[in-house]
């Protein structure tokens, strides 16, 4: 039987733009499923909906937002059983740039109801299960139109705010942020982070 992974697109991202890297883990010997849902509904509501929707034992992968939900959902479920987790880009620890965006009302529209995620907070993992960060580097992302991001940054999320205490391991790579999810280099760094828990 292949392994399952599980797949949770970010804000605003169908589940379609996931079918690309969905199909390089089909490639390498996975099982993949997509898990749709509507970032701008309520986060505690996706997080029971992707509890449900757990296959069994299974990986996950979130990108953006998607990290996020991946990273609540298993912290809060542990009889969801998990083989390894990978966030792409997920700002953990809230995000600077959904802060920026949420200060308007057309922002806080088009944000809906995950607004609150942006505040500042901690991240913590608490399962014993390998978890991997992945973070952008190339600063180029919808971000930007709303003021400059200190630090190292993918354009909309800064590597600061993918920190997870507790994670196994962090990769940096030189992509923007929604390209994380379309990277065959990010695509053989997940493979990899699945089958042995490390990126190196």
């Amino acid at each position: 039987m292949r392994p399952q992974v599980v797949l949770a697109p970010g804000l605003w991202f169908p589940g379609a733009v996931l079918q690309l890297l969905a199909r390089r883990l089909e490639k390498r010997g996975y099982e993949t499923r997509i898990f749709p849902y509507s970032g701008r509904r309520p986060h505690e509501a996706n997080v029971e909906a992707l509890a449900r929707f757990a296959p069994g034992k299974a990986h996950f992968v979130g990108h953006s937002l998607g990290g996020v939900l991946v990273l609540d959902m298993l912290n809060r479920h542990p009889e969801v059983q998990a083989g390894a987790a990978v966030l792409l880009g997920a700002p953990v620890r809230g995000s600077l740039c959904g802060r920026r965006l949420g200060a308007a009302a057309i922002g806080r529209w088009m944000l809906g109801e995950c607004c609150p995620l942006w505040d500042e907070r901690p991240a913590r993992w608490t399962r014993g299960a390998p978890l991997g960060v992945v973070a952008g580097t190339l600063p180029l992302g919808l971000g930007r139109t709303l003021g400059r991001l200190p630090g190292v940054n993918d354009g909309v999320v800064c590597v600061e705010e993918t920190t997870v205490e507790g994670m196994t391991e962090r990769a940096l790579v030189r992509e923007g942020h929604s390209m994380l999810v379309l990277s065959r280099k990010v695509g053989a760094l997940i493979d990899r982070f699945l089958r042995s828990g490390r990126f190196q």
